[in-house]
């Protein structure tokens, strides 16, 4: 199919990009990677009488680390991508990947790298698609996102800025300029897996996590997050359930067993509900161990994969059409 017709805009700075979108209000749509957008139009479930293309906006390709982070991890280290940065960008970003190792663990899943080098991680925020991984990223970070109209600029955090079933907070003559991933400290490991039913698809269900130690490897804070589980990201706090023991005392299989009690997935032609908690909580004992490990490894000195990617996907998807960003 083809989409419907649309009045094309190519602007070239932030300001007309905003002039544009104040103009066109509701009817209008921002596209920049194009992923989810082009797809839904030429099927016909999205259908914008103006189409803002930013592609030539000049700043907003960047990706980033801003601040400092100390020798023991201290700081306030935070990861800046703009809004026509791709996901390639952020995902062979070596400062970033040091600084947020969770971001690159999570982006070698999106798609195929043929996606990866066109699709917007801003974007993919925007979309709010609850089965993308960087809706979950943002969300177990605590980041946000700028966004900015020609009536002023607002930053809004994950809480808020995903509303429900591919509904962000964003209104129509705003521009998602930059979204900002918090850096956790020395102390901290993650880890992302998923299960998907062949490599490049959504993801049935996918688990992000951070866990932080201390000196004596006692576990201070574990935090997960899952995608296609529910209409929004959701975030999960397990340290009452596992935290004040030291790693090797740890009981992940209860963890797991505790946050698939705490999920409602709903059911769809891939999963039903009840595949879809047990996978969180097979998933969730599995991402828990692996941030664990790597944690312990930013304490020892040691090398635990900190910086890298986990490969626990289960033929982890090619679903024809998917796009992100």
């Amino acid at each position: 199919m083809k989409p419907s017709g649309f009045t094309y805009y190519r602007p070239e700075t932030v300001e007309e990009a905003l002039g544009v979108l104040a103009e066109v209000g509701p009817d209008g749509k921002v596209i920049a990677g194009g992923q989810s957008l082009v797809p839904m139009m030429n099927m016909r479930l999205a259908a914008p009488g103006c189409l803002v293309d930013i592609n030539r906006v000049s700043g907003l390709d960047f990706a980033r680390v801003d601040g400092v982070r100390g020798a023991a991890g201290d700081g306030h280290a935070v990861v800046r991508v703009g809004a026509t940065a791709r996901h390639a960008d952020v995902e062979r970003n070596a400062a970033i990947r040091a600084a947020v190792p969770l971001l690159g663990q999570a982006l070698t899943h999106v798609a195929h790298p043929t996606i990866r080098n066109r699709g917007t991680s801003v974007g993919s925020l925007v979309h709010a698609d609850p089965a993308g991984e960087l809706t979950a990223v943002l969300a177990l970070l605590g980041g946000s996102v700028e966004l900015r109209s020609v009536r002023g600029t607002r930053t809004v955090g994950a809480d808020d800025f995903f509303v429900d079933l591919l509904e962000s907070c964003v209104e129509p003559d705003e521009l998602a300029t930059a979204a900002m991933f918090p850096a956790s400290d020395g102390h901290t490991g993650s880890a992302w897996v998923e299960v998907a039913r062949r490599n490049g698809d959504y993801a049935v269900c996918g688990v992000g996590a951070l866990v932080t130690v201390d000196d004596d490897m006692r576990i201070t804070d574990a935090r997960t997050a899952y995608v296609s589980v529910g209409p929004r990201p959701v975030v999960l706090d397990a340290s009452g359930v596992v935290g004040d023991v030291t790693l090797d005392n740890a009981d992940w299989g209860a963890t797991g067993r505790w946050a698939a009690g705490q999920l409602e997935p709903g059911e769809d032609i891939h999963a039903t509900a009840e595949y879809r908690r047990h996978l969180a909580g097979v998933l969730t004992q599995r991402a828990l161990r692996a941030a664990a490990g790597r944690a312990a490894g930013h304490r020892t000195g040691g090398s635990s994969g900190g910086n890298g990617t986990t490969g626990e996907t289960a033929a982890a998807r090619d679903h024809a059409g998917r796009g992100e960003g």
